[in-house]
């Protein structure tokens, strides 16, 4: 546990592979720690996320009602190139014009993007925190309106076994605050029915029969489908 904004830095190991984004506790990880893919998403220089010497080297990926992702480069030239690059992979994507050699970068540094293919050190580590308020690495819940919250949903498909793409994991532990709310830990499978209060950043999913409210930010796909 942690204090209120007491954030923690940690090292990590990144890979940008079309336009997703992996990142791994090292480079001998076989499971990545999370992933997230860059659609949608902005990057910027931002010397505010530290008070030391390395207030100039940090960066950031985020975008409206999703989750911040903050990173320390080892130089103040290696973030300029981070944001470069990874804003290169985005700009792509929103053209459509994706080259087939894509960027994909293997390199270890600070939960950044990707290490310059330029650079002299094949390994770069780096320090990233992930912004939240709660536990280091895991991100705010959206607020509810409960009122909406109050519906019962129980329409569970009868194919479920082979609805794959509706089937999800715990990407984080969740504790429910509600009674309506899903309370499930990390790589707990849980079946989504509904996205309906999508724009809350809520899905209502089933776990072992218990159905109720899931904050989307907390799960991740099961399937590569």
């Amino acid at each position: 546990e942690h204090s209120f904004l007491g954030f923690e830095w940690q090292k990590r190991w990144c890979v940008i592979s079309k336009t997703v984004f992996y990142y791994y506790g090292s480079d001998k990880d076989k499971q990545q720690k999370g992933e997230f893919a860059l659609e949608g998403y902005t990057i910027r220089m931002n010397n505010s996320l530290r008070k030391d010497s390395k207030k100039d080297c940090c960066f950031e990926i985020f975008a409206a009602d999703k989750r911040i992702y903050q990173f320390t480069a080892a130089t103040p030239k290696e973030a300029e190139e981070w944001v470069q690059q990874i804003k290169f992979v985005i700009q792509d994507m929103e053209s459509n014009t994706i080259p087939e050699e894509e960027v994909e970068e293997e390199e270890e540094y600070d939960d950044v993007g990707q290490a310059s293919s330029e650079s002299g050190d094949d390994s770069i580590y780096e320090e990233v925190k992930v912004t939240c308020f709660a536990k280091e690495g895991v991100p705010s819940k959206a607020e509810m309106p409960r009122k909406l919250s109050q519906k019962k949903s129980c329409n569970i498909s009868e194919s479920k076994s082979t609805d794959y793409a509706n089937f999800y994991q715990g990407l984080w532990d969740c504790t429910g605050d509600f009674a309506d709310e899903l309370t499930f830990k990390r790589g707990d499978v849980i079946y989504i029915l509904s996205k309906e209060y999508d724009e809350f950043g809520w899905w209502v999913g089933e776990m072992k029969g218990t159905i109720g409210l899931v904050p989307k930010a907390y799960i991740m796909e099961m399937y590569d489908i």
